[in-house]
């Protein structure tokens, strides 16, 4: 593998729909006419679509990687797929589409840079397609491209689609979706406008599907957009050796901003200060670090610091130390969410005990309606909930950092994680 494809810039994008949208068909899609499958996999394919008794190669086969998911023609798990043009690397997470499947969008879909939502031309807006897009939406996921897909079965309509993208917009609005909304009519069967132009929708001139994969900007995945600096400490680097005495560095990945040799930096949640000595990559010495590196830190004053605790701009934006806040929530386990019983909460790599307080209201994701008096949370439930923590947490609003603002719950005694959520 050579270090072109190391350094290539990588593209995390998500895919939801209802059933039968054709997200797998799609995908299959994308890897086939990027030549991106080996051969012996395409032949696999094709002997099992000849089985099925298909006419043509069924592309969901190729993601569809499940033999429950083959058999009822349905996405159940998030599947990842990585594949790779000349211009970017990728990774797929292809979540299901099934209302009981809510928290499988909510992982698949929290570290995506793109979301794609899939609408058949025939159905248009569905209840499905307003729930995975304010799941979309309460994740921060900046680009939403919304393809509208089997425009083969409405005889590539021009006016569909601008119906289609006239009632997307709308409800868009109404839910308050602050991502940037592109708009594709496809047919992920045939392959218009997915990787190749469509000569059946010649009305359609802003670029394929791929097109605006390899060329999105992914500026914000980059330390260099103004975001304050945060590097929450995993591991304190303490050589026990002849030739390192006193050698002791602070080692974490970046999770926001820039960091300079001789910035000052404040502690938290300590508040003790103190300046940038050396900024170390592996063996290298660097002169400024960026997010999202992972990097060891040097600092002039001998202070006391451990795993947990985070190094932010002495005069930049704080974060807040804090242990009450409220958040948006995911439940993700069999196991309803009680009011005050205690979990782990943890955030970015510091950890602490902590219990629901209150459980502000429930979203109904069918009606988008706020529920009040919940005393528990099911599986698949997203509500507005007050947390309380036996320590002090370093955190932001999820809207400022989507690393600093999430938060997870985890099971004391399973240690299963059960539940995921984004700071207000």
């Amino acid at each position: 593998m050579n270090n072109g494809y190391l350094d290539m810039e990588l593209l995390r994008f998500t895919t939801a729909g209802s059933v039968d949208d054709g997200k797998s068909t799609l995908i299959g899609r994308l890897l086939y006419d990027s030549k991106s499958i080996f051969e012996d996999q395409l032949e696999a394919v094709e002997a099992a679509s000849r089985s099925r008794g298909n006419e043509e190669v069924n592309l969901a086969l190729l993601t569809d990687g499940l033999r429950a998911e083959r058999e009822q023609g349905i996405t159940i798990d998030v599947a990842y797929r990585y594949f790779a043009t000349p211009k970017r690397k990728f990774i797929i997470a292809d979540t299901p589409g099934h209302i009981q499947y809510t928290r499988n969008m909510v992982t698949g879909a929290s570290t995506a840079d793109l979301a794609i939502i899939l609408i058949d031309a025939r159905n248009g807006v569905v209840e499905q397609t307003v729930r995975h897009s304010y799941i979309a939406s309460l994740l921060g996921i900046p680009f939403i491209t919304v393809c509208v897909n089997k425009m083969d079965l409405v005889n590539f309509s021009e006016e569909i689609f601008s119906d289609i993208q006239q009632h997307y917009k709308a409800m868009a609005t109404k839910i308050g979706i602050e991502a940037q909304l592109l708009f594709i009519p496809i047919s992920a069967k045939y392959g218009d406008n997915v990787v190749e132009p469509s000569a059946n929708m010649p009305w359609y001139t802003d670029g394929t599907l791929m097109h605006l994969l390899e060329t999105v900007s992914i500026e914000h995945k980059t330390g260099d957009k103004g975001e304050p600096l945060r590097l929450p400490v995993q591991y304190v680097i303490r050589p026990i050796s002849d030739k390192y005495p006193d050698y002791r560095a602070y080692a974490g990945r970046m999770s926001g901003g820039v960091l300079h040799k001789g910035d000052r930096v404040r502690v938290l949640p300590s508040g003790l200060e103190s300046k940038v000595q050396a900024i170390m990559q592996a063996e290298n010495e660097l002169d400024t670090s960026y997010t999202p590196q992972s990097v060891s830190v040097l600092l002039e004053d001998d202070i006391d610091i451990s795993r947990g605790d985070m190094l932010v701009d002495a005069n930049g934006p704080q974060p807040a130390v804090t242990q009450q806040f409220k958040m948006r929530c995911c439940w993700l386990n069999e196991c309803e969410m009680q009011l005050r019983k205690r979990y782990i909460i943890r955030s970015a790599v510091s950890e602490t005990i902590g219990m629901v307080q209150a459980i502000d209201y429930k979203i109904d994701i069918s009606t988008l309606e706020h529920v009040a008096d919940m005393t528990s949370l099911k599986m698949n439930d997203i509500a507005c909930i007050s947390v309380k923590t036996a320590n002090p947490l370093v955190v932001d609003a999820y809207t400022d950092n989507r690393t600093t603002g999430s938060v997870i719950f985890i099971d004391p005694d399973s240690f299963e994680t059960v539940g995921a959520g984004m700071i207000e």
